[in-house]
């Protein structure tokens, strides 16, 4: 099964690994290092099989390949998850454990912050490896910039849509308030929108609600919300043959990872007059501030670049209305014509 799925996508690389004293089991996928040496956050889920994990890892691996080329930055793309219950796994043993397994890819795979992933952790695998951003001695959590680079997606859709990039007064639902959800979801109040949330989590929910000016709707009623701006910042896979007629928005743009649950969706929207903003076009920020820690730089560089996620965004959308296609297979076609460009990098491999 993982050689086929691994040709289907192009990887380069999978790996596995497991310690049976910590309950480590891991899987490592490297998509492509023509640009420079993957790099993409470590996700920790309960998957419900082990092809599961394995599907996830190498779509988001894929995806880490076009965020960076399309963002312009001299980075391959990768991905990991861990398996596993994140309240039951999760120990400082456990990580170091983690920490060993990257440090012994030598360098092609540099990971960071992801799902049930954070900061803390990150300090833990540094421990063990020198290939690891994200820590509290690096840059930090990048979901805030993550948020702002959204956000500035967000007004590019809009300006390409209704003729002006100004959010307020526009009726935007975020679907998921975990850490870049909410950080977006203020932003966007903070910019005048008027904003309704939605989250499996009643708890957060509630805790948002109570905080801001919000409206709530219910998880299973998110996609008959009509709005202007359909943000989804939860889990992938939501746009899908079942949501897309029920879907009375004008623009899907989001935090989330894999928002289509197949390529095809992008098509599907279109021909709903739905205008769509590839999810790693639009979510780079958080990239973009690993890659700033990586490569030197500081949180404030970060944000400005983030901020120039929408001006890129402007490019790709005039880009599919020159070529009469998706704004996904623009994106597509401008990150593969910056990795046919380059010549390949291979990282040093380190010496027993």
């Amino acid at each position: 099964m993982v050689f086929p799925s691994m040709e289907d996508g192009d990887h380069e690389q999978v790996s596995y690994f497991t310690d049976p004293e910590t309950g480590l089991q891991a899987i490592v996928a490297i998509h492509d290092t023509t640009l420079g040496p993957s790099l993409g956050g470590t996700r920790m889920l309960d998957y419900e099989t082990e092809a599961d994990a394995l599907t996830d890892v190498l779509r988001l691996s894929r995806a880490m390949t076009y965020k960076a080329a399309a963002a312009d930055l001299p980075l391959g793309g990768g991905k990991a998850v861990i398996l596993g219950d994140p309240a039951e796994l999760e120990s400082e043993a456990l990580f170091e454990a983690y920490g060993r397994a990257v440090d012994c890819l030598g360098g092609r795979y540099i990971t960071s912050v992801d799902v049930n992933t954070g900061v803390e952790d990150m300090d833990v695998v540094a421990r063990e490896t020198d290939h690891v951003v994200g820590t509290s001695e690096g840059l930090g959590d990048p979901s805030p910039i993550t948020a702002h680079g959204v956000f500035h997606g967000i007004r590019a859709c809009v300006e390409s849509v209704y003729g002006s990039d100004s959010v307020a007064g526009l009726d935007v639902v975020v679907q998921g308030l975990g850490k870049v959800g909410r950080s977006l979801a203020e932003e966007l109040l903070a910019r005048d929108a008027s904003v309704t949330v939605s989250d499996v989590d009643e708890a957060a929910v509630e805790s948002f609600a109570a905080d801001h000016d919000v409206d709530v709707v219910d998880p299973d009623a998110v996609y008959d919300q009509p709005c202007d701006v359909f943000a989804p910042c939860a889990i992938g896979g939501v746009v899908n043959d079942e949501t897309i007629p029920r879907l009375e928005c004008d623009v899907v743009a989001g935090g989330a990872n894999n928002v289509l649950a197949e390529r095809r969706h992008a098509e599907a929207l279109r021909e709903r007059g739905i205008r769509y903003a590839p999810d790693y076009v639009i979510n780079a920020g958080g990239l973009i501030t690993v890659a700033k820690e990586h490569l030197g730089g500081g949180r404030e560089e970060a944000y400005e670049e983030a901020e120039a996620i929408g001006d890129r965004l402007r490019e790709m959308i005039e880009r599919a209305e020159d070529r009469d296609t998706t704004v996904l297979a623009a994106a597509e076609e401008y990150a593969e014509e910056r990795i046919d460009a380059a010549e390949r990098v291979t990282p040093a491999v380190p010496t027993q």
